[in-house]
């Protein structure tokens, strides 16, 4: 049967609105240079490369997948570091979490009652709380040891409620402190082989070194 909406995948709508999307989440990275307080850049940094702890990442929803690739981009730097689901973290999960650790909790509105359930076991368990946030009023600002505000302008959807420019700038945030790290802390082609050794990025890590 002949899909009734295959007409709508060939409209000028369509391509306008993915390029204009595209172009939105550029400008809301790209504006993140005059943005970003770069003072707490650098304390977040300076956290992190100074731990000797871990360093735990948590969120919901869209803000968790942020998380995620944020706590794989620290390992991939040699900085170990893990997801933890808040729904789970309630429930014992939150035993992970030790004297020393850094607990950083994402949030686009700062208020998200799963992530400010951690706070009181951070603050007991004497962890350090990071707090990502465009919000600089909420409860996760202003509980946090440090924060860090990544704001854009406008979502790209026509509501300005689906988190997407505002998640690929956290991101791009967290980017930013894993390369200056690897750049502040000599990180070499050397070590990154030894922990990534499969895929073509593996191959080509080894083809280098070898």
């Amino acid at each position: 049967m002949e899909n009734p909406n295959t007409d709508l995948l060939n409209t000028e709508l369509l391509r306008g609105e993915m390029l204009r999307t595209i172009d939105a989440e550029a400008k809301a990275v790209a504006e993140l240079r005059n943005s970003l307080d770069m003072p707490a850049m650098a304390a977040v940094a300076g956290l992190i490369v100074r731990t000797t702890g871990r360093i735990i990442l948590s969120g919901c929803g869209t803000s968790a997948m942020a998380a995620r690739k944020i706590a794989h981009s620290l390992c991939c730097i040699e900085r170990p570091a893990l997801f933890l689901s808040p729904a789970d973290a309630v429930h014992g999960g939150l035993g992970v979490l030790q004297e020393g650790d850094l607990l950083i909790l994402i949030s686009k509105g700062g208020n998200t009652r799963e992530l400010v359930n951690l706070i009181p076991a951070c603050k007991s368990k004497k962890a350090v709380l990071i707090g990502v946030s465009e919000n600089s009023e909420s409860e996760i600002a202003r509980r946090a040891d440090y924060f860090l505000q990544v704001k854009v302008a406008a979502e790209p959807d026509p509501f300005n409620m689906l988190a997407t420019a505002s998640t690929m700038a956290v991101i791009a945030a967290f980017d930013a402190i894993c390369v200056a790290l690897m750049a502040v802390t000599g990180y070499t082609k050397e070590q990154f082989a030894v922990i990534h050794p499969g895929g073509a990025v593996g191959e080509r890590l080894h083809t280098n070194t070898e």
